[in-house]
């Protein structure tokens, strides 16, 4: 094993530990899909209702939207609408001491643990949800309903690196909330914010394509809209070419600036930290 493997060993592990663990709760994954079910099946009656009665022609056919209600849903977990429990106990219990002793880099192993909070809640629930929707609902004769496949290979694969940079840019969100409630001691005022926040501005509650054109420019260039809408404008090939690679960098992006900022903040905070008692 050379010297740079050595060095990742910790964050791997972290990840790993996190990820088994998140992994045995079944019934939560299962009680998610669920409600994610649920609350889609409204979503996608709202949105015929509002298709049918329309004026004008939408941004976006209903099949795409039908789909992007889908994908949202499945994706849920993915997005950063409230701070990582285990990160706010540290904070609360004071073990974050121990994180602070230990010989790694504590960014680094907060975004591991995070990272695996992350995927074992998601992968389940998507795996599920492209099942129901993707698969048994054209058998059943619910095809225009269904979670509909993407527009080329191109547009999979483009979709593929947005999800997986937008993966990485929703940890370094929930991360920066970890540091949040590390300087306030309090992780309630953090998640009551974020979460109107994130899931509008993501797209989850509506596909920001249908949002008034001149709110469109502002809502295509801010962070949340990377988690979701930008992936799924890949996935149906609206942006391609050029226009998919800006979109990809301007993910990229906002992930170094994210971890930046956190980095920064970080050391600030743990340069200030003091725990009491014994």
């Amino acid at each position: 094993m050379t010297a740079a493997d050595s060095a990742w060993q910790p964050y791997l592990a972290a990840f790993r530990s996190r990820f088994m663990l998140m992994l045995q709760y079944r019934a939560a994954a299962v009680a998610g899909f669920v409600t994610q079910c649920w609350w889609g099946g409204i979503k996608v009656m709202v949105l015929a209702a509002f298709y049918r009665h329309a004026t004008a022609p939408a941004a976006i056919p209903l099949a795409d939207a039908i789909t992007y209600v889908w994908i949202a849903q499945a994706l849920f977990a993915l997005l950063p609408w409230t701070g990582d429990p285990d990160l706010a106990l540290l904070v609360r219990s004071g073990n974050v001491a121990y994180d602070r002793m230990r010989p790694v880099d504590c960014y680094g192993l907060w975004y591991a643990r995070t990272l695996g909070w992350l995927l074992a809640r998601v992968l389940p629930r998507a795996a599920l949800m492209l099942t129901a929707a993707g698969l048994v609902f054209p058998r059943i004769g619910l095809a225009a309903w269904a979670w509909q496949p993407p527009a080329t290979l191109e547009a999979a694969f483009w979709f593929a690196l947005a999800i997986a940079l937008g993966t990485l840019l929703s940890a370094a969100i929930i991360v920066l909330v970890g540091i949040g409630v590390l300087a306030s001691l309090s992780d309630r005022g953090i998640n009551v914010l974020l979460t109107p926040l994130v899931v509008v501005l993501s797209g989850n509650l509506l596909p920001l394509a249908l949002f008034p054109d001149a709110l469109q420019a502002g809502l295509r260039w801010q962070p949340f809209a990377a988690l979701l809408d930008t992936p799924l404008r890949l996935y149906f090939g609206h942006l391609a070419g050029a226009s998919a690679l800006a979109a990809v960098c301007t993910q990229a992006m906002w992930l170094a600036l994210l971890v930046g900022a956190g980095r920064l903040l970080m050391t600030r905070a743990l340069a200030r930290l003091q725990v009491q008692g014994g």
